[in-house]
């Protein structure tokens, strides 16, 4: 997480150059758009790679916005406990929530989750779907999206928002993919919050509307 930012007024593989932007549909956007235009002051965290795009799209429409890149974060050693008296290296999860998933009492409306997991160590995704469910607010809305298989194409994305049903994905580093899902394991990260709701994607990514 590094800003806050107040306000007051296709295809899942990305291949080419760090400045192409790939449309893609997104019926989870189109949900979660609805639900924006039709809401006031609400605030929203977008955990991805920063996009001045999306600020000013979610600023525009009257809400706050914070922005946390995780995987980023994450792939640094210095979260990497060593290994000792024939114990495996560990990853300190708890440093890490603290340096980056401290919200100072702030709660959310909306949080827009990405791919992100799908990018991150093992042992931060459960935990990651525990402290998210502790600072949304009851009935507040989680847009996520899950792999649901190995393409050796796909690559890191920064996702931007836009005022129509498509978001534009955009290469955002080299970090490997380290997980994906199938329906039963989403549906086991995402038991404790009241609902969710996939949608259908012609590509390898699943959409998920979560509702706290």
């Amino acid at each position: 997480m590094r800003n806050l930012f107040g306000g007051g007024e296709g295809s899942s593989t990305t291949r080419g150059s760090d400045s192409n932007k790939i449309p893609r549909h997104s019926s989870g956007w189109k949900e979660l758009q609805k639900h924006l235009k039709g809401q006031e002051s609400l605030r929203v965290l977008d955990i991805g790679p920063t996009s001045s795009t999306n600020i000013n799209y979610i600023t525009g429409l009257g809400h706050s916005i914070y922005m946390a890149n995780l995987v980023e974060e994450a792939a640094k050693p210095e979260w990497v406990i060593p290994a000792e008296g024939g114990e495996e290296a560990k990853y300190d999860v708890q440093r890490f929530f603290e340096t980056n998933l401290n919200f100072s009492g702030r709660n959310f409306d909306v949080v827009i989750l990405w791919d992100t997991v799908d990018f991150l160590p093992e042992a931060l995704v459960e935990p990651v779907f525990s402290k998210l469910h502790e600072v949304m607010c009851p009935g507040g809305l989680m847009l996520a999206f899950f792999h649901a298989n190995t393409d050796p194409g796909t690559v890191f994305c920064r996702y931007h928002l836009t005022d129509t049903e498509v978001v534009e994905m955009q290469r955002a580093g080299n970090y490997p993919l380290l997980n994906t899902y199938s329906n039963r394991k989403v549906e086991n990260l995402l038991r404790e919050f009241s609902s969710y709701r996939f949608f259908l994607a012609k590509d390898s990514l699943r959409e998920v509307i979560v509702t706290r």
